[in-house]
C-alpha cells in the first residue's frame, strides 16, 4: 500500500538518521503516556471506590423505603404483604430507627442509632445478618448487636452489658425512665465507618416500648435490581396511594453520590493539565524539526508542494506521537490496575507505613472498576490536544518563504 507523501515524510521525521530514535520524540511520547496512565488510574479507583460505597450502603440499607405519617401501627404485617406483591419486590421487613445515649464505665457518652427489626422478615432487606464478626445474629429478650467500631468505642464484646437510656426521657414530663441494660449478642462489620459506628440493632418490638414513639418508623423494601428501585417505587406509590411516602436509596445518599461524581470530574478536570504539559513537549519536538528541516521545507515549496501539504507532515507527527503516547499509556494504567494490590503492599512495606489503613477504610485491598466510557474520554481527549499542539509548528512551516528557506544557513 502507497502511504500518502505527508505521512510517509512525517514517519521519516520522526526516525533521525543517525540513531533509531530521536530523544526528543521518545520524552515527548513518554509524557503523553504519563499523562494517560495517571488518568486512567485515577478514574478507574474513582469509579471503584463509587461502587464499592454503593455496595456498603446496600449491604446495611434497603433499596426502597415506605413510611406512613404517624407510624405503621397494626397493619405492618399487611402493608409488608402488599408491598411484596409489586411485580420486582424480593423482601419487606418493619423497622425502627431512633437515636439513643450509651453511657460507658468512666462516664463518657455516645450516641449512635438503634434500629429495631423483625429477625424473621430482616434477611431478606440487608446483610446485617450475614456481616457478623463475633456472636451470633439475636435480638430476643433484650439483646441487640452492635457495630464492631461502635463496640470498640465503648470497650464491650460478645455478652457484655450496655447501659442504653432513650430519647422519650427528655421529652416525657410525667413519667421518668429509667436506662436499659442491654446485653450484646453479636458484632457487626458493614465495612462503611459510619454503619459500623453509628449503629446497634435490637428487636423492632423492644425497640418500640424503650424509645416510647421517638425515631423513624417505616418498612425496608428490597427489589431484585438496586438501579431500577425507581420504578419499583413509582409502582408503590400507585398501589399503595398519596398516604404514603416512598424514597429510594439514591434519593436517600444523593448528597454522597453527587460529592463523588464531583469528586471524579475534578481529579479529570485537574489530571488532563498532566496531558496539555506533556503536548507542549510535542509542541517543543515540531518547532524544534521545522527549525531543522528549513531547507528542506523550501525545497518542497519551490518543487511545488502546497502549504497545505506541509501543514499535514507536522499534523501527521503530532498525531502518532499522541496515538502512541495515548496506546502505551493506557497498556500502562491496565497493567498498573492488574497488579495495583501487589504494588500497595510492597509500597506499605518499602515505606513502614499503611498507605490504605485497614482500620481506618475497612479495606485490605485498593478498589478499581475501568469503564470503557472513561478509557475512551481519556484517548478522545488526549488526541484532541495533541493534535492541537500541532497547530503552531505546523502553521509555521507552512507559512516559510520558499526563498528564506533555501538560503536558511
Amino acid at each position: 500500500m502507497t502511504l500518502p507523501f505527508s505521512l510517509f515524510l512525517a514517519l521519516k521525521y520522526l526516525k533521525p538518521k543517525r540513531t533509531f530514535l530521536s530523544v526528543v520524540t521518545v520524552l515527548s511520547t513518554l509524557g503523553v503516556l504519563l499523562g494517560v496512565a495517571v488518568l486512567v488510574i485515577v478514574l478507574s479507583v474513582m469509579t471503584g471506590f463509587d461502587e464499592m460505597w454503593r455496595d456498603k450502603i446496600l449491604d446495611f440499607n434497603s433499596h426502597v423505603t415506605v413510611s406512613v405519617p404517624g407510624g405503621l401501627g397494626e397493619e405492618e404485617e399487611s402493608l409488608c404483604e402488599r408491598i411484596e406483591a409489586v411485580p420486582g419486590v424480593v423482601g419487606a421487613a418493619p423497622f425502627l430507627q431512633s437515636l439513643v445515649f450509651i453511657q460507658k464505665p468512666n462516664g463518657q457518652v455516645e450516641t449512635p442509632m438503634i434500629r429495631g427489626v423483625d429477625p424473621e422478615r430482616e434477611g431478606s432487606v440487608s446483610r446485617i445478618p450475614q456481616s457478623l464478626v463475633a456472636g451470633e445474629f439475636s435480638v430476643a429478650d433484650g439483646d441487640v448487636v452492635v457495630g464492631s467500631d461502635l463496640a470498640r468505642r465503648l470497650g464491650v464484646g460478645v455478652g457484655d452489658a450496655l447501659t442504653v437510656y432513650s430519647p422519650a426521657t427528655f421529652m416525657d414530663k410525667d413519667e421518668i425512665r429509667l436506662p436499659t441494660e442491654m446485653k450484646v449478642a453479636g458484632l457487626f462489620e458493614i465495612g462503611m465507618w459510619d454503619f459500623d459506628m453509628g449503629f446497634l440493632v435490637a428487636s423492632l418490638w423492644d425497640a418500640r416500648d424503650f424509645c416510647g414513639g421517638t425515631g423513624l418508623e417505616a418498612i425496608q423494601v428490597m427489589t431484585k435490581d438496586p438501579y431500577a428501585a425507581d420504578q419499583v417505587a413509582n409502582e408503590l406509590r400507585r398501589r399503595l396511594g398519596p398516604g404514603v411516602y416512598v424514597t429510594t436509596w439514591m434519593e436517600q445518599n444523593q448528597q454522597l453520590f453527587a460529592a463523588l461524581r464531583v469528586e471524579k470530574n475534578m481529579m479529570f478536570f485537574l489530571l488532563i493539565f498532566i496531558t496539555i504539559v506533556a503536548a507542549f513537549g510535542i509542541t517543543n519536538t515540531l518547532i524544534t524539526v521545522t527549525v531543522q528541516k528549513t531547507r528542506e521545507i523550501g525545497l518542497l515549496r519551490s518543487l511545488g508542494f502546497s502549504s497545505g501539504g506541509i501543514m499535514r507532515v507536522f499534523f501527521w507527527q503530532g498525531w502518532i506521537e499522541g496515538v502512541l503516547g495515548t496506546t502505551l499509556g493506557i497498556a500502562t494504567g491496565l497493567v498498573v490496575l492488574k497488579y495495583r494490590n501487589d504494588l500497595l503492599h510492597f509500597l506499605n512495606d518499602r515505606c513502614g507505613m499503611q498507605l490504605l489503613p485497614e482500620e481506618l477504610y475497612h479495606l485490605a485491598e485498593l478498589p478499581s472498576h475501568t469503564m470503557p466510557g472513561d478509557v475512551v474520554l481519556v484517548a478522545v481527549s488526549v488526541l484532541v490536544i495533541c493534535t492541537l499542539a500541532a497547530v503552531i509548528p505546523a502553521w509555521q512551516a507552512a507559512k516559510l518563504d520558499p526563498v528564506r528557506a533555501l538560503r536558511y544557513e
